[in-house]
C-alpha cells in the first residue's frame, strides 16, 4: 500500500463514539493535519454525536469506506470489539490506531498482530501516556542513572467512579474493571520504564459493587531487571491519588497537587507527575539532609501528540512508538494479573509464554 499524499490533510475515521472516541474526534477536528472522515457507531447516540459535529455517520466501516476511504482508522469501541474492528481495517489495508487494551485476551491480540505483519499494515496501540512529555522526561532521568540502581516503584490509582459510569453494560462484565481499563496504562508505563515483567501476584475484590469485575486490586510485579513494584487500585475510593487527578492530562478531572507514582533507587527517588527528584545532599544516608529539584519539561496533550505520531505512521515516516507487539506484551501482563487473582498463585510470565508456545 502506498503512503497518502504529503500535501493533503489525512482523512481519519473513528470507530466508536463513547468517552474516548469523542476525545479522539475532538482531537482530529483540532489537528491541522487531519480531517474527520467519518464517525462509525451503530448506536443512536453515535449518530447524534456525529451530527452535532457536522460529521458523516455510518454504522459500519464498510459503509464508511464505500463513501469515502479513510487514510487511517481509530478503533475506540468496547474492548471486546477491538480485534474484529482492527482486523476489518487491516483487511481494507488501512493503518489503524487501536485503543488499549489491544484486545480482551492475548490469543486474539496475537492474531491481530500477525495479521498486521502479514499485510504490512501498521498498528499503533493507544497507550497514549508514552507520548506525554512528562513521561519522556522521567524516562530520561531513569536512564541517566541519577537514581542509582532502581529498586522499587509504588503506584496508586484510587478514584470514585459514579454509578452512572456502569450504566453501560460492558463495564460490568468480564474484560472490563479497573485492571483492564485503567491499570493497563500503568503496566505499560512500567514496562517502558523498567523492562519486561518476570512475575506477578495479585489479589482483587468486588465488595463495593458486587459486579462481575473487580473494584479493588493489589498487584505485585517483579521485573527481570530486579525492580519490584506495587500497584494499589480501586475505582470505588474518593481520593486525590491517581494519574487522572494528579497529572492534569484530562481537564475533565479536578486537579490535585499530589503524586501517583514513587520510584526509588539507591541514589535517590522520583515522584510523578511532579518530577520531584529527591537525593541526599552529600551521600545516601538516612541521617543526611535531603534536597529536591523539579525536572523541567514542557507540558503538551499526549492524545494530540499521539494523533500527530499516527499521522507520521500513516505516511510511513515513523514506526509506531507503541506497536501491536508492545500492546500484546502489556496485555500478557494484565492476563497474568487476572490469572493470579483467580488462583491465588504467583504467575511467572516466561512459563506462561512457554506453555502457549510463544
Amino acid at each position: 500500500m502506498s503512503a497518502p499524499s504529503q500535501s493533503a490533510p489525512l482523512k481519519i475515521a473513528v470507530m466508536g463514539a463513547g468517552l474516548i472516541g469523542q476525545r479522539h474526534i475532538e482531537g482530529i477536528l483540532a489537528e491541522p493535519r487531519t480531517i474527520l472522515s467519518a464517525v462509525i457507531d451503530p448506536s443512536d447516540a453515535g449518530r447524534d454525536f456525529a451530527a452535532s459535529k457536522g460529521a458523516s455517520w455510518f454504522s459500519t466501516l464498510a459503509e464508511a469506506t464505500a463513501a469515502k476511504r479513510p487514510d487511517g482508522v481509530i478503533v475506540a469501541t468496547p474492548n471486546q470489539l477491538h480485534v474484529d474492528n482492527a482486523l476489518e481495517a487491516i483487511a481494507t489495508e488501512i493503518p489503524v490506531l487501536v485503543e488499549k487494551p489491544i484486545a480482551d485476551n492475548a490469543q486474539a491480540a496475537a492474531l491481530l498482530v500477525a495479521a498486521g505483519a502479514r499485510a504490512g499494515i501498521p498498528i499503533l496501540v493507544g497507550h497514549h501516556r508514552r507520548h506525554n512529555p512528562m513521561i519522556r522526561a522521567a524516562k530520561r532521568v531513569l536512564d541517566s542513572g541519577r537514581l542509582g540502581k532502581i529498586l522499587t516503584v509504588q503506584a496508586t490509582f484510587w478514584v470514585a467512579k459514579p454509578e452512572s459510569y456502569f450504566n453501560i453494560g460492558w463495564r460490568r462484565q468480564e474484560g472490563a474493571g479497573p485492571t483492564f481499563i485503567n491499570l493497563i496504562h500503568d503496566v505499560d508505563l512500567f514496562r517502558y520504564f523498567f523492562g519486561e515483567v518476570e512475575a506477578v501476584h495479585a489479589m482483587e475484590s468486588n465488595s463495593a459493587r458486587q459486579h462481575l469485575v473487580e473494584d479493588t486490586v493489589i498487584i505485585l510485579l517483579r521485573f527481570a531487571s530486579g525492580v519490584l513494584a506495587t500497584l494499589n487500585a480501586s475505582d470505588a475510593v474518593a481520593s486525590p491519588w491517581s494519574w487522572e487527578m494528579t497529572t492534569g492530562e484530562n481537564p475533565a478531572f479536578p486537579h490535585q497537587d499530589q503524586f501517583c507514582y514513587q520510584i526509588g533507587g539507591t541514589g535517590g527517588s522520583l515522584a510523578i507527575p511532579q518530577l520531584a527528584l529527591w537525593t541526599n545532599a552529600s551521600k545516601p544516608d538516612w541521617l543526611e539532609p535531603l534536597v529536591t529539584e523539579h525536572v523541567p519539561f514542557t507540558p503538551a496533550d499526549p492524545l494530540a501528540l499521539q494523533l500527530q505520531h499516527f499521522c507520521d505512521v500513516i505516511r510511513r515516516e515513523a514506526e509506531p512508538l507503541v506497536s501491536g507487539k508492545e500492546g500484546l506484551a502489556t496485555l500478557r501482563v494484565i492476563e497474568a494479573i487476572k490469572a493470579s487473582a483467580r488462583s491465588g498463585e504467583t504467575i511467572h510470565l516466561d512459563k506462561v509464554q512457554v506453555r502457549r508456545g510463544h
